[in-house]
């Protein structure tokens, strides 16, 4: 049996494992990481699903990359190039009319008056209560959370992070406080009062979030989606040209131009642990990995009640970790198309537009909530929340001539349905379809091919347990220095020498690189 000999051995090759693998090969370790999957990127891939057809696989939009990690990691240089969507959002309504929040204040401040003169006035406040949140997440991004239990460095960072909200008003704590405690529905109500316009914000609140906007907590998922940039603008969101793909294709060109050794369709099977502290790792085919700090990108859940023997875990951490709430109800669809979708409901000068934008299908709070207890009572929704995104509108790399290629990023369909999604995953199909149609009446007839993933077809191809996209629900109780679990929020495991470096740890998910970046910071100060 043949052994390999590493300082640092990384399990999963999706974008926080191999942004890991740059920052530990840049301090001068020698690293390896094994990926199941036959290709790196794990969530974050460009595949062809039909043929002439590419598109982002589950990932699908730009934002929260951290502009710091683009900058480290040469991105720009291997060919990453990310362009902005010309407008945020479309919204169209069955009534056929139709919302679009534009480029700039002014623009959607415009939109909002055909509505509600009192909404386009408080937008600019709501914008700056949004962007003070944002400001600190922004600020806290990068940084190691102070671990429960910790030690002096832990009291001077907790120490330090006071300072930071001391710095603010009254005034602006309670607005802290609503968006990390409250729902997005009793948020938006408060601040608005058009239907369009608090569904076109509350659609954030959901993505990923197996809830109704009006679960107490969803506030926090709204902010956790606007925190990002894209090419310097705060909030924007864009399209990588050549798909999500090209981003990991990016960062595997940096790992290895630093010497990064780079393993696909390489299952590990289990972390090799000797005297309390992970030595190594033991793939699928009996290859052993020896190596002297071992880093984990993936879902907390799996790592623990997989990979790790249960003797090296307490009998209260393994508790905690069976608790660990994942499902995203998420449903991701990929769709080949003759013709651009023509919406029902769309600008008269230009019924195109909309279809530059991110389309939200659910024209109301009302119409969010009762998606979700319907996958609640029967496992999916019955009239889903669809957005579509139609990144052939500017890469025209993704489709033939004269096609398209959309992405239906779909919302509240259960983790784990009592018929199991085998059997439903058909019915599913067809309601979101229907959905989809029912908004753009050319839909189906324009439908060459597609490619489904259902929650449980996620968690199968890359490892996201329950389909949850953020590798754990992004809850107060799993946020910061209590994700995954209180008392190692510091990428630092049970097990000496074993660290997480995914998104089940601060800052949670999305396609940012920090939790990547954050745990090499970690490990480098370890095993210096």
């Amino acid at each position: 049996m043949r052994v390999m000999k590493h300082d640092v051995a990384i399990i999963g090759a999706g974008h926080n494992g191999l942004v890991c693998a740059c920052y530990l090969a840049e301090a001068g370790l020698d690293v390896i990481v094994l990926e199941r999957r036959d290709v790196v990127g794990g969530a974050a891939v460009t595949e062809e699903f039909h043929p002439g057809f590419r598109n982002s696989v589950a990932s699908y939009t730009v934002s929260l990359l951290h502009p710091q990690i683009i900058s480290d990691l040469n991105l720009a240089a291997h060919g990453l190039e990310i362009v902005l969507r010309p407008y945020a959002n479309f919204l169209p309504l069955p009534d056929g009319n139709w919302l679009r929040t534009g480029a700039t204040l002014e623009e959607t401040q415009a939109q909002f008056r055909r509505f509600s003169e009192r909404d386009a006035a408080r937008l600019p406040a709501y914008y700056d209560m949004l962007e003070r949140g944002a400001g600190l997440l922004r600020d806290l991004l990068l940084t190691t959370p102070p671990n429960a239990g910790g030690g002096i460095r832990d009291l001077v960072a907790a120490l330090k992070l006071g300072n930071r909200f001391r710095r603010q008003s009254t005034a602006e704590h309670r607005d802290l406080l609503d968006l990390f405690t409250k729902s997005a529905g009793e948020m938006l109500d408060d601040w608005f009062e058009a239907d369009p316009v608090k569904a076109v914000f509350g659609f954030d609140a959901i993505v990923g979030n197996y809830a109704s906007p009006y679960t107490p907590g969803s506030a926090y998922v709204l902010l956790h989606h606007v925190f990002g940039e894209a090419n310097g603008r705060a909030g924007q969101w864009g399209h990588a040209l050549g798909g999500m793909g090209a981003i990991t294709q990016a960062m595997l060109a940096e790992a290895r131009a630093r010497g990064v050794t780079v393993h696909t369709s390489a299952p590990v099977s289990a972390v090799e642990v000797s005297g309390g502290r992970a030595c190594g790792l033991r793939l699928e085919d009996g290859e052993r990995i020896e190596a002297r700090s071992v880093a984990a990108n993936v879902n907390p859940k799996l790592l623990f009640e997989r990979l790790v023997a249960p003797e090296y875990l307490d009998q209260d951490f393994r508790d905690r970790i069976r608790r660990y709430r994942n499902g995203s109800g998420s449903f991701r669809i990929n769709v080949a198309l003759s013709e651009l979708p023509r919406f029902a409901a769309a600008p008269d000068d230009d019924p195109d537009d909309g279809t530059r934008s991110g389309i939200i299908m659910a024209p109301s709070l009302e119409y969010m909530e009762r998606a979700y207890f319907d996958a609640r009572r029967i496992g999916h929704a019955r009239q889903p929340v669809v957005e579509m995104l139609i990144p052939s509108t500017v890469d025209d790399s993704l489709a033939p001539p004269g096609s398209h290629v959309a992405s239906l990023f779909c919302q509240q369909f259960a983790p784990a349905p009592a018929q199991g999604w085998d059997a439903l995953k058909a019915t599913a199909v067809e309601a979101i379809f229907d959905t989809v149609n029912a908004f753009a009446p050319n839909f189906r007839d324009s439908l060459l091919g597609y490619r489904a993933l259902s929650p449980l077809d996620l968690e199968r191809e890359f490892g996201l347990i329950g389909g949850d996209i953020f590798h754990g629900a992004m809850g107060l109780d799993q946020l910061f220095s209590a994700r995954p679990v209180l008392g190692h929020g510091d990428y630092r495991t049970p097990v000496r020498g074993l660290y997480l470096c995914g998104s089940g740890t601060h800052p949670g998910g999305g396609v940012t690189g920090a939790p990547g970046h954050n745990a090499a910071r970690e490990m480098i100060r370890d095993l210096s």
